[in-house]
């Protein structure tokens, strides 16, 4: 299991972030987001420093968050603002509930992983929201599975021929391709060069007349997946999956899909979104297995083979972060490459 500090993740969608707290997990650690002075979000630690009453259980009042036992009352920073009763100064390091940064952004609440400081980065922008010409929908689902299954699932190009068999792909391999993969020191990508278009229905709906997919699958950390098809001039679709470890086992996926067709795209939203799902299912379904299956046996086994392009550089990556080495965009970047089947 990997814990990745000075690490974003989306923890609600701006919608779901109202007028009331909300509790949220992550990696887990249990936080309560709420909105501030001038309607800004905040976060901290679901635990009033007093008597250890979840803070989520209080309310919002003049955009401070008051506890919902004894009315203890505390500000975006965490600082105790108030305790009914008490008159003086209220403000102490003791008193204090830890906080955490937040932006918001792209329709999304982000977290900062690590309390207490001051980020050094910012949040992934989710790529082609207001591009001119492109459609997008936004899904979020659950992976049963660690982030690091989670997010080898969905840039896994094998697994999809049987576990989706119909959808992208067939088991029938007849087309051998060279895949490159690039790794960097804080992302890690394979392009497929001289696809096919996929045979299977949503190959279709991407390329009806067919033709050589441009096809790219990356990772960034901390934990974004990002998959992208393009056919020709007409044809786009980039899929960005935003991951938050819930806790160790369980991983929630932020999923937005943004594409450009050379069909009417109010055709294709109905018939993308339950495609999706159904897909969602499936690796939901199978990354369960495989989580009762290694609790099952009380631990981890993998056996990699070439075709296994990105998960291991995956875990590098999430294993660097988890030990705070700092990414230097001046490294140089690896390339390999292989031959695949597909």
């Amino acid at each position: 299991m990997v814990r990745l500090p000075n690490s974003w993740f989306i923890l609600c969608t701006s919608r779901e972030l109202g007028h009331k707290p909300i509790s949220r997990m992550l990696q887990g650690t249990p936080l309560v987001l709420f909105r501030g002075a001038g309607g800004q979000p905040a976060a901290l630690l679901d635990r009033c420093p007093h008597r250890n009453v979840p803070l989520s259980l209080g309310r919002v009042v003049g955009g401070q968050l008051q506890c919902g036992y004894h009315g203890w009352t505390f500000d975006s920073a965490g600082e105790c603002r108030a305790i009914p009763g008490l008159s003086g100064d209220t403000r102490a390091k003791a008193r204090c509930a830890a906080s955490y940064a937040v932006r918001e952004q792209d329709g999304f609440v982000w977290v900062y992983s690590t309390p207490g400081v001051v980020p050094t980065t910012e949040p992934y922008r989710f790529p082609l929201l207001d591009a001119r010409g492109y459609s997008t929908v936004r899904r979020i689902v659950r992976a049963p599975g660690s982030l690091h299954a989670a997010l080898e699932n969905t840039l896994d190009v094998p697994h999809t021929a049987f576990l989706h068999g119909g959808l992208f792909r067939t088991a029938k391999k007849s087309n051998e391709i060279e895949v490159v993969v690039r790794r960097g020191s804080d992302r890690v990508e394979a392009e497929y060069i001289g696809e096919p278009r996929p045979k299977g229905l949503v190959g279709k709906v991407l390329a009806p007349g067919g033709g050589v997919v441009q096809h790219f699958d990356r990772f960034l950390l901390p934990s974004i997946a990002q998959v992208e098809y393009r056919i020709g001039d007409d044809s786009h679709l980039m899929v960005s999956s935003a991951m938050t470890p819930v806790s160790d086992w369980d991983t929630l996926i932020y999923a937005v899909v943004t594409f450009r067709l050379p069909i009417p795209h109010w055709l294709v939203k109905p018939f993308l979104t339950p495609v999706a799902l159904h897909i969602f299912s499936q690796d939901a379904r199978i990354l369960k297995e495989q989580t009762e299956t290694i609790h099952r046996f009380g631990t981890e086994m993998y056996v990699s083979s070439e075709l296994d392009v990105l998960g291991p550089a995956i875990l590098r990556l999430l294993r660097s972060v988890e030990r705070e080495k700092q990414a230097s965009s001046s490294e140089p970047v690896h390339e390999t490459r292989l031959k695949m089947l597909v």
